[in-house]
């Protein structure tokens, strides 16, 4: 495994980072759940709910989601997660631990928007070239 660059490089990252939510957050909003999934490490760990223990690995990642979303399985609800304020540090080990504002949208037909604000704790990691998200843990304002 390669790891992300390091503190002289943040800057040259922070476009490729940015490009990487955007992809990941377009799956999440098109419920592509396996295609997020893959997003991820094969060993990631992902906390995004209170309450409920983290999902870990890939195929951990795709059953919690689908667990998740089937709770909203007859509400049209959409979801539109918008990522900004991403502060990047090298992390340990390599890689970056990138810190990151989320806002949520959730829009239903005929309603107002219902806006959730939350902060992404991440750790990413390049692989073979893909960046990809090895931890996830998100915390709600």
């Amino acid at each position: 495994m390669t790891t992300v660059p390091t503190q002289l490089d943040l800057g040259t990252c922070y476009p490729r980072v940015q490009q990487f939510y955007a992809t990941q957050m377009r799956l999440l909003d098109e419920r592509d759940i396996t295609g997020y999934a893959s997003t991820f490490t094969e060993d990631a760990e992902f906390a995004h709910t209170p309450g409920r223990p983290p999902a870990r690995t890939r195929s951990g990642i795709v059953e919690d989601l689908t667990d998740f979303h089937r709770r909203f399985a007859d509400d049209p609800m959409q979801r539109r997660h918008w990522v900004n304020m991403i502060d990047l540090k090298p992390a340990d080990g390599g890689g970056l631990v990138s810190t990151a504002y989320c806002l949520v949208v959730k829009v239903r037909p005929g309603k107002e928007p219902v806006f959730v604000s939350c902060v992404m704790h991440d750790v990413l990691v390049d692989v073979e070239g893909q960046l990809l998200t090895r931890s996830r843990h998100i915390t709600y304002d």
